[in-house]
């Protein structure tokens, strides 16, 4: 079983990892989860630098699979063609 579908209760993760995870819930699944009581927590574990870096990181990487998903590929496989393809070009140069 994926442990990240129960990190609320999971002690494997600290109060600060399950904070950062609400987080990302919040901006991958459902914004209103960002009601005040996050923003509180969120503050009382991280500073504002941090807190744009984790919701920058989380909607960037969420951001890149749905747009892979589109071209109908999958994490790795975009950068190996484009690999092959610039060995191809080299060869044929």
């Amino acid at each position: 079983m994926n442990n990240l579908e129960n990190f609320a209760s999971d002690d494997r993760y600290t109060q600060r990892e399950k904070i950062a995870l609400r987080y990302t819930d919040a901006i991958l699944w459902n914004p209103e989860l960002a009601d005040d009581a996050l923003w509180a927590d969120l503050h009382a574990e991280f500073t504002e630098p941090e807190i744009v870096e984790l919701g920058y990181w989380a909607g960037f990487t969420s951001g890149g699979q749905r747009w892979l998903h589109t071209l109908h590929t999958r994490q790795g496989e975009l950068a190996e063609y484009m690999a092959e393809r610039e060995a191809e070009e080299k060869e044929s140069a």
